[in-house]
């Protein structure tokens, strides 16, 4: 990892280096952003503050305040955002030796966005990127509802990105390992930058994220469950040291990509009957190069032919086709490559509240091979009463396929707005959840702005 040595991780923040920026529109003055210039964010190498008439997606699109590219293909295109949430937003970045991210031309990893509500309700929601996106991605998806509702609001790069994340570090899984420090360095550091704006510590803390963000969820209310109150989990990556995980389903599909592998095979790994459909995409946007990354990730040595992140390999030869990839047989790997994974393994043993939505034609992270393993892991370490898990009908690992197959798939957006309230209502007033079930696909109405977890039995009544 790529954190600073010695000094404290939250030391006192450092001044912020001067950045020619846009001058924030106009509308900005008087008591609005009260307390700006009080907020510092502990342990920042860089910051730099602004007060905004809008910190919502509508209000930032096309500014330098936000990304709309890196939150690509995450949300239907119909999806309903809110607007008008004036407040102050701090961008920066934590000490660190990386540099994937070029956000705002820094060249530099360990990028935060916090955003602080000028109408604050006392809590605070953090999250860190999907996939090998950035600090930006889940504006839309997250950013702008919880800001809507009076949240704080602090997201992480992870301090490594992009295609080439597992480049960062010295040891197998030390990139991944960094993702889940960042994420707890970046809370610590909003709780105290939140109480320094408003004058008192959050109330509240919620964890939550997609795809590999729901992996930082399990993993920080399985190991600083001190830091929050509860957390919802999207589609989140399950890392177990002896599989399943990434590297136990993914060998079947890219088999299937050189066609040494039948559709059974896939199913045998977990892959749902009835996701056919949604396969072709994947081959040519996420199987083969996610099984890539991640095995150069935790497995840089394997298979000569298959070119890990070794002196003289470039990224192209590393992401290039690779017959190798498609015999990949993690049971059968060294335990140093166990090891590895077992660095940033989950295990069940949540300490707060915990809501999973999955959507069951997830061709990417199959439900069988993830969440309803991890719901398993839950049970088994007796944290069950912790836990919800809401199996979506007809959603997938990405919501911007719902605008292809309008008539096949739903959102999981509106579910998760649903269940993120469904959690406050858990943590906040004693409300428990509906039992885990099957959240069913409407025939009719607002599928994309809609949803509620109420199980079948009690939507009947």
């Amino acid at each position: 990892m790529h954190l600073s040595r010695g000094v404290p991780l939250l030391a006192a923040a450092l001044v912020a280096t001067a950045l020619t920026w846009p001058t924030p529109a106009a509308g900005t003055t008087d008591g609005h952003c009260a307390r700006q210039d009080r907020v510092h964010v502990p342990g920042a190498a860089f910051q730099r503050s602004a007060c905004l008439p809008d910190l919502t997606t509508t209000g930032l699109a096309g500014t330098p305040y936000t990304d709309m590219a890196d939150q690509a293909g995450l949300t239907a295109r119909a999806t309903r955002t809110p607007s008008g949430v004036p407040g102050v937003q701090i961008d920066g970045y934590f000490p660190d030796s990386s540099r994937f991210n070029a956000t705002h031309g820094w060249q530099h990893d360990a990028q935060f966005v916090i955003r602080l509500p000028d109408r604050w309700n006392g809590g605070l929601v953090v999250t860190g990127a999907p996939g090998t996106r950035r600090q930006y991605a889940t504006d839309t998806a997250i950013s702008d509802r919880v800001l809507a509702q009076g949240y704080a609001y602090a997201a992480t790069d992870k301090g490594n990105n992009g295609a080439d994340f597992y480049r960062d570090g010295t040891r197998p899984g030390d990139a991944v390992a960094e993702w889940n420090a960042r994420t707890t360095q970046l809370t610590r550091a909003a709780e105290r930058a939140v109480a320094r704006r408003y004058g008192h510590a959050p109330r509240r803390t919620y964890m939550t994220g997609i795809s590999n963000g729901g992996y930082l969820t399990r993993w920080q209310l399985e190991n600083h469950p001190e830091l929050y109150d509860g957390g919802v989990d999207w589609e989140g990556a399950l890392w177990t040291a002896d599989g399943p995980n990434l590297l136990t389903s993914l060998p079947a599909a890219v088999a299937r990509m050189t066609g040494s592998a039948r559709d059974e095979d896939l199913y045998a790994v977990g892959f749902a009957r009835g996701s056919e459909f949604l396969w072709p995409y994947h081959e040519k946007v996420y199987w083969g190069v996610t099984q890539k990354i991640y095995r150069a990730e935790f497995d840089p040595a394997y298979d000569p032919a298959c070119p890990g992140p070794t002196a003289g390999t470039t990224t192209e030869q590393v992401l290039a086709p690779c017959a190798g990839d498609a015999v990949y047989d993690y049971a059968a790997r060294p335990a140093s490559v166990h090891r590895a994974v077992a660095r940033v393994a989950l295990t069940g043993r949540i300490g707060r509240p915990l809501i999973t939505l999955h959507g069951d034609l997830d061709a990417l992270l199959p439900e069988a091979a993830d969440s309803a393993v991890y719901a398993r892991m839950i049970d088994a370490s007796g944290r069950g009463r912790l836990h919800r898990s809401y199996t979506v009908e007809g959603g997938t690992h990405v919501d911007g396929l719902y605008d292809t197959y309008p008539d096949r798939l739903r959102p999981i957006l509106p579910c998760y707005r649903s269940a993120f309230d469904a959690l406050v209502s858990w943590v906040e007033r004693g409300t428990p959840p509906p039992a885990d079930h099957a959240v069913s696909r409407p025939a009719s109405g607002d599928v994309v702005d809609s949803c509620t977890l109420a199980d079948r039995a009690e939507a009947a009544r």
